[in-house]
């Protein structure tokens, strides 16, 4: 086949009782398009759970069969994970390419992967994947050939031993643990610093990086496709008054996201946990933007980060329709029994970013005591506990001593005496 010509692919579904199967295979489209394939067709069967053996049943594999040669498709991608056994089976019935939903996924990370930490951290994690597929494997992985679901570690290291795979994730897994040991290094600092961190995180394709584009002009690639950016960018922006705050893009979120790929990027996506709060990005625009809220929420949970305050973005909102603006649920959701912020923005234009960074400076202050003050020369204990844990918005020299204006947490401000005064602003 030639380089240039785009895969042609059959979308294959089980729709389970409660499942929109339908839009579930609108987002696989949109990940083979990613992947550079075309879907020809899409063929979903009810059944009640996926066939242990073939994932869809005997009949529908036979239908399968029959429309691979009408449309002249070169492969199938299914909606779900296959065992090694439904790989197997089903590329032996219908005698062309199967690529799961996880190995396409997989594929797109492999393809996104710019910085030499991305790099790594997809080659360990398809690796991992592949580990568990090599028994029993041999026609399969020699069938696939070249294009979708054949980048990253690439074929001859699929066909190696267990052993040597084992062997380059153990490597892999130092060479990642250095990365992770200066990254934690970096956010020590930040922290020394006391510079506050905001976690941009949101579905896929939700407008992350456009936002920090629009709030910095980082220049971070921002394009219509799913998992456009996988490396973190970091920029400073400053707020309405005057305080400085990192804003960190994430690895964007996405239903039914490998365990292998959050395992590998953890220390990436853990940004969000480490973070002093989180700007949740929605686009609006999207019918099941509710859908895929509730997969971020559920990310958040499993890294550790649940808890966090999280000012919600209806991004996109120039594009939702004006009878849906209405929306209730356009209101602020609630998590844990706690009401969360929300604000409409349009990440492209910029509408509605004031308000967001007024949120964020808010939300940051929320439990510090403004406050200024003259300190005498000598007070050189007291000016190092407030640049430890307040915020300095403004230092000069007097006469008298240093001013600083700016805010510090409540246990702080009992120290230096200003409590009272916190409390009367």
């Amino acid at each position: 086949m030639d380089n240039n010509t785009a895969e042609k692919l059959i979308l294959v579904g089980v729709a389970t009782e409660g499942e929109d199967e339908e839009a579930s295979l609108d987002e696989l489209a949109e990940l083979v398009r990613t992947a550079g394939g075309e879907t020809v067709s899409r063929v979903i069967q009810n059944r009640e759970a996926v066939h242990p053996g073939t994932y869809v049943g005997k009949g529908k594999i036979q239908e399968i069969k029959e429309l691979i040669g009408i449309v002249e498709a070169d492969g199938i991608v299914t909606d779900d994970e296959l065992s090694p056994a439904q790989m197997k089976n089903l590329e032996e019935q219908l005698d062309v390419k199967v690529v799961d939903r996880t190995t396409l996924i997989l594929d797109i990370f492999a393809l996104r992967a710019s910085t030499r930490e991305g790099k790594l951290q997809v080659e360990l994690a398809q690796l991992r994947y592949q580990l568990t597929r090599l028994a029993g494997s041999g026609t399969a992985l020699s069938r696939l050939g070249g294009g979708i679901g054949t980048r990253g570690p690439g074929e001859s290291k699929l066909e190696t031993d267990r052993r040597r795979i084992r062997n380059r994730i153990t490597t892999l897994k130092r060479e990642l643990d250095d990365i992770v040991v200066h990254r934690e290094l970096t956010r020590r600092q930040r922290k020394d610093r006391e510079m506050p961190v905001v976690a941009i995180v949101g579905y896929t394709n939700a407008g992350k990086s456009t936002l920090l584009n629009t709030l910095s002009g980082a220049g971070v690639l921002s394009e219509d496709k799913l998992f456009a950016t996988l490396d973190p960018t970091t920029r400073a922006v400053v707020l309405p008054g005057g305080e400085t705050v990192l804003f960190t893009d994430t690895v964007g979120f996405i239903s039914k996201l490998p365990h292998h790929l959050v395992d590998a990027f953890r220390s990436t996506l853990e940004e969000a946990k480490y973070a002093d709060l989180i700007a949740h990005v929605v686009d609006a625009s999207n019918p099941r933007y509710k859908e895929e809220t509730a997969v971020v929420y559920e990310t958040l949970k499993q890294l550790g980060a649940g808890e966090k305050p999280v000012i919600t973005l209806y991004n996109k909102w120039d594009l939702v329709e004006e009878k849906r603006r209405s929306d209730p649920d356009f209101k602020a959701p609630v998590r844990d029994g706690l009401s969360l912020d929300t604000i409409k923005v349009s990440a492209l234009s910029g509408e509605g970013v004031p308000a967001f960074l007024s949120a964020v400076e808010a939300e940051l202050s929320r439990d510090k005591v403004p406050f200024e003050k003259t300190f005498s020369f000598g007070d050189a204990g007291l000016l190092q506990l407030v640049r430890k844990y307040g915020t300095v918005l403004e230092e000069r020299y007097t006469a008298e001593g240093i001013y600083l204006r700016g805010r510090v947490p409540k246990h702080v401000a009992g120290q230096l005496g200003l409590l009272e005064k916190g409390k009367d602003q």
